[in-house]
C-alpha cells in the first residue's frame, strides 16, 4: 500500500479514536437486547449509525479543540498539519448527518433520539473545555446510545435500557472526570472513582434470585477490572492518566455485559469478551484519548 495513503488513513483513525468503537458496539448490543432483541435487519443501521455519530463527534472534538491542542497536545492530527481543520469540520458534520440518516431506519423514536444525541455531542464538543460539568454531557451521550438501541429492539423502548443507560452514564461521568486530569493537573477525585461502581449497585438492586447470582459473576469481573485500574491512584505516586482512562474505556464493555447478564444467552457473553479484547488490541495502535 502507498505509504502516503497509509499515513492519511492512520490520521483518520487517530482523529476518530476508533479504538473506542467496540465500546459503542457493546452499548448498541446491550441496549438492543434490553429492548427485546429481534428486528435483526435493523442491527446494521444501528451499529453503523451509532459508529458514525461517535466518529463524527470525535472529529468535531478536535475541531473545537484545535487551539487548545496547539498549546497542550501538539501531537494531535490538526496541530501537526496532518489534516486541515476545514476538512475535520466537514468530516465531523458529515458523519453526524450520516449517523442520523442511518438511524432513521431503526424507527421514529430512534431517529428522534439520534438527533438529540447529535445535539448533546455538539454541546459537549463546544463546551467541554469551558465548563467543569462537561463530563455529565459525555455521560448523557452514552445514555442516548442506549435509548436509540433500545428503541431498535422488538419490544421498543422500555425501562430497562433507560435504567441501564443511566447507570452507564454515571460510569462515564466518573471516567470523564478522571480523563480531565490528562489535560489539567491535579489529583484524581475519589468520588469520581466511586461513581464507576454505579452499574454494580444497579445490577444488585434490579436482580434477585437466580438472576442476581448471574449478575454477581459479571459484577465481580467488572469490580476486579476497576480495582486493577484504580490501584495506582490509591497507592499514591505518579499515575499514568492516559493508561488509566484507556483501561476504564475498555471497561465500558463489562458494564454493558453486566446490564444484560441475568438473561442474555452465552453467545452474547462471548461477544462482549471479544469486544473487550478488540478494544484493548486496537488501543495498541490507536490512542483511546
Amino acid at each position: 500500500m502507498n505509504p502516503d495513503i497509509t499515513r492519511k488513513f492512520r490520521t483518520l483513525l487517530i482523529l476518530g479514536r476508533v479504538s473506542n468503537l467496540p465500546t459503542v458496539w457493546s452499548n448498541c448490543l446491550a441496549g438492543w437486547w434490553l429492548g427485546g432483541g429481534g428486528n435483526f435487519w435493523k442491527l446494521p443501521f444501528l451499529f453503523l449509525g451509532a459508529s458514525a455519530l461517535y466518529t463524527g463527534g470525535m472529529f468535531l472534538n478536535d475541531a473545537f479543540d484545535a487551539e487548545f491542542d496547539r498549546q497542550r497536545r501538539p501531537e494531535r492530527p490538526v496541530p501537526t498539519g496532518k489534516i486541515s481543520l476545514q476538512l475535520v469540520w466537514r468530516g465531523g458534520f458529515g458523519l453526524l448527518a450520516a449517523g442520523i440518516l442511518l438511524l432513521l431506519f431503526c424507527g421514529k423514536i430512534a431517529a428522534v433520539a439520534a438527533i438529540i444525541l447529535a445535539l448533546f455531542i455538539l454541546l459537549y464538543d463546544a463546551a467541554h473545555k469551558l465548563i467543569t460539568a462537561s463530563p455529565w454531557l459525555m455521560g448523557a451521550c452514552r445514555f442516548w446510545v442506549y435509548v436509540i438501541a433500545g428503541a431498535a429492539g422488538a419490544d421498543g423502548l422500555n425501562g430497562l435500557p433507560i435504567f441501564c443507560g443511566a447507570a452507564l452514564a454515571l460510569y462515564v461521568v466518573g471516567l470523564s472526570y478522571v480523563a480531565r486530569r490528562e489535560s489539567y493537573r491535579g489529583p484524581i477525585p475519589y468520588w469520581a472513582l466511586l461513581s464507576l461502581a454505579a452499574p454494580i449497585v444497579l445490577a444488585m438492586a434490579m436482580n434477585n434470585g437466580g438472576f442476581r447470582l448471574r449478575a454477581v459473576w459479571i459484577a465481580l469481573v467488572l469490580g476486579l477490572w476497576l480495582a486493577r485500574c484504580a490501584r495506582p491512584v490509591f497507592q499514591g505516586g505518579d499515575v499514568n492518566v492516559g493508561r488509566l482512562v484507556s483501561n476504564l474505556l475498555a471497561g465500558i464493555v463489562f458494564v454493558d455485559w453486566l446490564a444484560v447478564a441475568p438473561q442474555c444467552p452465552r453467545w452474547m457473553g462471548i461477544v462482549f469478551i471479544a469486544l473487550f479484547g478488540l478494544t484493548k488490541w486496537l488501543q495498541k495502535f490507536v490512542p483511546a484519548t
